[in-house]
């Protein structure tokens, strides 16, 4: 049975609790890192630097966005590619537990399953501009 009463709040604490994951994820790029170095990394994968800036800048908007309730539905389907690259690129190959050298798959699987749920779910409760929804919205 889905209780219609607590899964506004449900949604909310998986809005702030994704969005703060993206927060700290992107923190550390930016600050630990340093977006130089985390260029560095992208081209030693073989993708353009230029790639890390925007993935960093992605991660922001999106953890705001979510966090906020500015669109979250869409902004957490926004999320997933980011995530989905990560797999691909660096976590797929290490293997599927993330204590492995180099972190395994699992966690960024769980992560993106978490933003399908929330995608799924809906706005939450307190979001600030809810995603457009109906016959208005297509």
């Amino acid at each position: 049975m889905f209780d219609t009463r607590t899964a506004p709040y449900a949604a909310l604490l998986l809005r702030i609790t994704l969005g703060l994951l993206f927060l700290a994820h992107a923190w550390l790029k930016i600050v630990v890192f340093t977006p130089a170095g985390t260029a560095q990394f992208f081209a030693s994968l073989g993708l353009p630097p230029a790639l890390a800036y925007v993935i960093m800048a992605w991660e922001v908007i999106g953890a705001v966005a979510l966090i906020l309730g500015i669109w979250p539905r869409l902004a957490a389907l926004a999320l997933v590619p980011i995530l989905a690259g990560a797999i691909a690129t660096v976590h797929g190959p290490a293997g599927l537990w993330f204590t492995n050298p180099n972190g395994g798959w699992e966690y960024i699987a769980f992560w993106i399953v978490g933003l399908l749920t929330l995608a799924l779910l809906g706005d939450g409760a307190l979001a600030l501009r809810p995603t457009p929804t109906g016959p208005a919205a297509r």
